[in-house]
Formats: C-alpha cells, sequence, structure tokens
C-alpha cells in the first residue's frame, strides 16, 4: 500500500497599496461651476458620511476616501482597467475605523485575484490624504509577475480620469 504524499498549503502572500490625495483636488470637485462630479467617485452612503457636523464637505474625509479607494484598487492588480469607483466603498467601521466594502466588479476582481479580507489605514495632515490597503493572497492564487507591471503610459493619476 502507497501512502498519499502530502500536498503542498497554499501560503499567503502580502499585497499593499498606497495612494495620496492632496486635499486641493477635493476643493476642485466641490467646486459646483463642475457638477456633482463626487457622486462618480463616492457612493451615496460614502457621501452621507463624508460631512462635518454642521453639514459642511469633510474636504480631508472625501480625500482620505479617495485615495482609499485607489490604494485598493492597487491590491486588485487590474492593470489598464478602470478604477471601479462605486464598487470600492470605504465606510466607517467599528470604533470610526475605515471598512471596505466591494460590490459588483471590484468584488469579482478581488476574487480572481485571491485577496482576502482589506484592511485600510487614512491618514490626512499638511494639505495631504493618504491611505495604506493591504490584504493577503494565496500564491497559488496571485498574477504572475509579468503580468503585473504597469506600463508608463497605462497609469493615470486621479487628475486625469475625470
Amino acid at each position: 500500500m502507497t501512502q498519499a504524499q502530502p500536498q503542498p498549503q497554499p501560503q499567503a502572500q502580502p499585497r499593499i497599496g498606497v495612494d495620496l490625495v492632496p486635499l486641493s483636488r477635493v476643493r476642485e470637485l466641490l467646486d459646483p461651476g463642475i457638477g456633482p462630479v463626487l457622486r462618480r467617485f463616492l457612493s451615496a452612503e460614502e457621501l452621507t458620511v463624508s460631512r462635518t457636523p454642521d453639514g459642511a464637505p469633510d474636504q480631508a474625509g472625501i480625500a482620505g476616501r479617495l485615495a482609499a479607494k485607489e490604494a485598493v484598487f492597487k491590491l486588485l492588480g487590474a492593470v489598464g482597467r478602470t478604477v471601479p469607483w462605486q464598487g470600492i466603498e470605504v465606510l466607517r467601521g467599528p470604533g470610526g475605523r475605515p471598512g471596505v466594502r466591494l460590490s459588483g466588479g471590484a468584488a469579482e476582481l478581488a476574487r480572481s485575484a485571491g485577496l482576502g479580507p482589506i484592511d485600510v489605514s487614512i491618514s490626512h495632515d499638511g494639505g495631504f490624504a493618504i491611505a495604506v490597503a493591504a490584504a493577503t493572497t494565496s500564491l497559488d492564487q496571485r498574477i504572475p509577475l509579468d503580468q503585473q507591471r504597469i506600463p508608463l503610459n497605462q497609469h493615470t493619476s486621479l487628475d486625469h480620469r475625470l
């Protein structure tokens, strides 16, 4: 009788994404002369929680959410695709900590990349908001390295996606 060889267990591989958004860019997006542009980037629920106690738009909070969405998108490894803005929601979790909710195409990209739960950290100071997103992926599910490279002509900033 032969014994079955143990199958190697897939190992978790960390992934990280980071993005920086100047608050000046949010001020431009809030300019009434350009229309309701933020509705393309933020869900109704995100817009609701992106208000100060007096009801004004929270520019730092909006910049942080936009940075977090970009950071999460970088985890997805969707080179050359458009950011699924509405499919990546950054909301308040327990204790006010940011949490990520994926839906539609963003959720499918996360499944295809073999991503586990996504954790996000956001900070803002000195006119900028920065966000870091982290998750793990199984080595068996990772996108091959030659497919992860982002050609310089395919990466555009938030400024150029409007």
